[in-house]
């Protein structure tokens, strides 16, 4: 893996392995989310061919993905993952979305990301998320790299995207998603469902701080699906 790198034959060669042999992109499949998450996103939504989609630390178009079922059905959106190599294989399987690197927060300022490998669903700007997860997932240290974060509004003004509705925000930051939360202006996107994974630097469910926070935008939780709390806008 230390020879493939950007730019070099064998990583595009191997981005296409990753999605076409590994993970076998042409084949249809009922639920591609961990814990199926996507099947009860899918019901919720099933009355809307066509929709707008942000995620935001989006990792795979396929594994693990919380929005390919809305893909699939023609919805188009936004992906955001501050992993370059994610954002490549979205590039590659999701031509019609924006696909964007980089690093969604609550502040601009310079962060430390933790690296697992490129092709990492743990990668993280926790520090002691990291520590946890290199202990009991990856069993190795993680690497250190200096990145900067920005609020989601900077992102796109930057990116010169014009939003007028945000249909269902995936957030998925490992231990970094209220941080990443607070970086979005939620009056402004008016966004019908949230889907959020509640876990803190300790790698534990922390309902109370998001349900605390989203009630103040008249969002309420209706479901929990593993780690991932589901939040519904009320009018």
């Amino acid at each position: 893996m230390n020879i493939i790198f950007k730019n070099n034959i064998f990583y595009k060669l191997y981005l296409y392995y990753n999605l076409y042999i590994r993970h076998k992109a042409l084949k249809t499949r009922a639920t591609y989310s961990q814990h199926k998450e996507d099947l009860f996103i899918n019901h919720y939504f099933k009355d809307r061919d066509e929709g707008f989609y942000l995620d935001v630390g989006c990792y795979h178009p396929i594994k693990y993905s919380n929005t390919a079922l809305l893909h699939n059905r023609g919805w188009q959106g936004i992906n955001i993952d501050m992993n370059q190599t994610s954002i490549d294989l979205f590039n590659i399987l999701r031509k019609k979305d924006k696909n964007i690197c980089a690093a969604i927060s609550n502040k601009n300022k310079e962060a430390v990301l933790y690296l697992d490998h490129k092709f990492s669903p743990i990668n993280t700007l926790v520090k002691k998320f990291s520590d946890i997860t290199s202990k009991t997932i990856s069993f190795k240290n993680h690497s250190e790299k200096k990145i900067f974060t920005h609020r989601f509004s900077q992102i796109a003004q930057a990116q010169e995207l014009q939003i007028n509705q945000i249909d269902f925000l995936n957030i998925d930051a490992e231990a970094h998603d209220f941080e990443v939360l607070e970086g979005i202006e939620l009056n402004f996107y008016n966004i019908k469902l949230i889907c959020i994974e509640m876990l803190d630097s300790q790698n534990q469910i922390n309902e109370k701080k998001f349900k605390d926070y989203l009630i103040k935008y008249n969002y309420h939780l209706i479901k929990i699906i593993g780690p991932n709390g589901f939040f519904e806008l009320r009018s």
